[in-house]
């Protein structure tokens, strides 16, 4: 039983240095590149891909396809979900980093990036598109820890992927920095004060192997 998480490549946001949150960015022409070099390696590894699941972002839903293309996976079912969105940044959507360390410094950016529980400054109002109409407003966050973030992610584990992953299907979930952080800590258990330590970076498959009571027996990183 395999799952296979890999972040989206790099954005336009990770180029420019900015908190992108839930702003739906495109990727670059090397975070293309990447997303197809990830797919390339999950072949090479052998590894059959039965199903995907996506975040509603195009970042990650472009990733997503390009892996599954590369993997010879492309006709598999894909399913997008809001669980996997970046972890909603709040009032610091749209802002650069360097700038803000500058403004609020260096020790309180490293908590809203890093922490567990620090909540960024909530913004006043959310624009966004259609793809939320279906979702109940109230799940809808003005900004989160990672910590919120966690409890709209595992969800996702105990609902779909789990009965996926018995079933013996191999998975790829294709998400976010932060919304893997939250899965990876969750699966791990690694203790709160060290999950300013885990660490995803784009377009790096990383593979769990799970035995049968989904207790993890290899992680490899490809």
């Amino acid at each position: 039983m395999k799952l296979i998480l890999v972040r989206h490549g790099e954005s336009e946001a990770n180029f420019q240095n900015y908190w992108t949150g839930w702003l739906d960015v495109d990727l670059t022409e090397k975070g293309i590149q990447q997303a197809r070099d990830a797919g390339n390696k999950i072949k090479q590894a052998g590894l059959t891909i039965d199903l995907a699941y996506e975040s509603v972002l195009k970042r990650s839903i472009k990733t997503a396809k390009m892996i599954l293309q590369e993997a010879g996976a492309y006709f598999v079912p894909e399913y997008k979900t809001w669980r996997l969105n970046e972890r909603h940044y709040g009032a610091l959507v749209g802002k650069n980093k360097e700038l803000m360390t500058q403004y609020f410094g260096a020790d309180q950016v490293k908590k809203w990036r890093r922490g567990f529980d620090e909540v960024p400054p909530l913004t006043k109002d959310n624009h966004f598109d259609r793809r939320y109409d279906q979702l109940d407003s109230r799940l809808i966050p003005k900004g989160e820890s990672l910590h919120m973030t966690s409890r709209r992610v595992v969800p996702l584990w105990q609902d779909q992927l789990v009965p996926n992953l018995l079933n013996r299907k191999t998975i790829l979930v294709c998400g976010h920095g932060n919304s893997l952080r939250a899965l990876v800590q969750f699966l791990e258990e690694i203790p709160i004060d060290q999950v300013d330590k885990i660490d995803i970076p784009n377009a790096t498959p990383m593979v769990y192997t799970f035995n049968s009571q989904l207790e993890i027996i290899e992680k490899e990183i490809l």
